[in-house]
């Protein structure tokens, strides 16, 4: 693993994050947990936005003086040279960012005790971080940094009654923006002495010159967010219902929308909306993948616009040919790569994790096919997944990463082996 920096891109200032951001995201934190000391020699350093760095070397150097007196000889050296090497990467910085800076420094075995090595690897988080924390432990603290593989999709809140609304963006459960409205309009009861029919009809004109106020902000904020994953109209009594059918929002909005009752209206209401919205949001990506695979599915059938198995994707890949690369994100195969220590001669195979087990010693001790030599040695052994995102990337092709744990996602691994290509044209 190279030493830092991991970051999660952004797009208009919200992480928009695909998932293979997330794939890699997961296994570079994974990577980092697998990371263990021999005792309490790893350093972990999160510092938020806003916090001064000369400030944290400072505080960092208070460690130093402190980790100075620890008893035993091997772990005060990893101590002291894990915190001296988060010093010097924090001077590469001069602040932390607006997202803040995490920091993972200590002494690594590289192949059992006596080997150690220091590693240093720094992360600019995909959202801020609102806490400092310094921490010596056997193993990385990496906790707050998985949080934010959890799905956050981007979507918007339409909370109103007849009286306030309030339009809303959300990623997650954090408001990224959000406006407030109130109607003027009167409750149903006459005023001035004008006839019942009268006050009535120049209050359903506002009303509905009201619904389209509210409608014209949502569809400008709305339409300016391209992954907004779902709208949900919330709200006490009927007026969402009413909202929805008399209003003019987009078009474009009209398939996302979900209705939901809540007690309140306005800022407090989304709020609401965003507690009891939970469900639908945790469906947005099963969803998604669900169509993205009913798609190949129908692809398949009425064309031959869709190579799938591992071998005729990578074929297509490096013919260019691969315009949306599909791939389940529980394939497990790896590439495995014996070499002879004699000639050097390579044999490159693709075994699933029990074959490595069972199949990959005999294989080691098998002859060289080239020049009969005895014992082949491990050269390497990478995911396929890794592998084949690699590839797809060096020749500009776009992947989704689909899950296996619903129905569709299994027939899919099982159906095209866990891997597919939608092809640019007729193959």
């Amino acid at each position: 693993m190279h030493p830092g920096p991991y970051l999660l891109g952004s797009e208009n200032g919200i992480t928009q994050r695909s998932s293979v951001e997330r794939y890699k995201f997961k296994r570079f934190l994974e990577s980092l947990e697998a990371r263990q000391g021999r005792g309490t020699e790893l350093v972990t350093l999160y510092i938020p936005p806003g916090r001064r760095l000369d400030e944290v070397i400072g505080y960092l150097r208070q460690e130093l003086a402190t980790a100075s007196n620890i008893k035993s000889k091997g772990t005060r050296k990893a101590v002291m040279d894990a915190i001296e090497s988060a010093i010097q990467r924090l001077k590469l910085f001069r602040d932390p960012g607006p997202t803040g800076l995490v920091i993972f420094s200590g002494s690594i075995p590289q192949n059992g005790e006596g080997t150690e090595k220091i590693e240093v690897y720094h992360v600019v988080p995909p959202e801020p971080i609102n806490f400092f924390l310094y921490r010596c432990d056997s193993k990385f603290y990496t906790e707050p940094l998985k949080e934010f593989l959890k799905e956050k999709d981007t979507y918007g809140v339409i909370t109103i009654d007849n009286e306030e609304a309030a339009v809303a963006v959300l990623s997650g459960t954090r408001i990224l923006e959000i406006r407030t409205y109130t109607s003027g309009i009167p409750g149903k009861h006459r005023a001035g002495g004008q006839s019942a029919r009268r006050f009535e009809r120049l209050r359903e004109q506002a009303l509905q010159e009201y619904y389209d106020r509210v409608a014209e902000h949502a569809n400008s904020i709305f339409l300016s967010y391209p992954n907004l994953r779902a709208v949900i109209i919330a709200g006490p009594g009927p007026t969402k219902e009413v909202f929805l059918k008399e209003s003019k929002l987009h078009y474009t909005l009209k398939d996302k929308i979900h209705l939901i009752d809540t007690s309140y209206s306005g800022e407090e209401g989304v709020r609401e909306a965003i507690e009891k919205a939970s469900d639908i949001l945790s469906d947005l990506r099963l969803t998604y993948e669900k169509r993205l695979i009913d798609d190949l599915m129908r692809r398949l059938v009425t064309g031959n616009s869709v190579v799938y198995g591992l071998s005729a994707v990578r074929d297509a890949l490096k013919r260019r040919q691969v315009e949306l690369l599909v791939v389940s994100e529980d394939l497990e195969l790896y590439e495995v790569v014996l070499r002879c220590g004699n000639c050097g001669y390579k044999i490159v195979e693709t075994m699933n994790s029990q074959e490595i087990v069972t199949e990959l010693p005999s294989n080691l001790s098998q002859k060289c096919p080239s020049c009969g030599a005895m014992g082949l040695s491990l050269d390497r052994q990478e995911p396929v997944i890794d592998i084949i995102l690699r590839e797809a990337e060096e020749v500009g092709a776009k992947v989704e990463l689909v899950s296996s744990k619903h129905e569709a996602g299994e027939i899919f691994l099982k159906t095209f082996n866990g891997v597919a290509g939608i092809a640019k044209g007729r193959l």
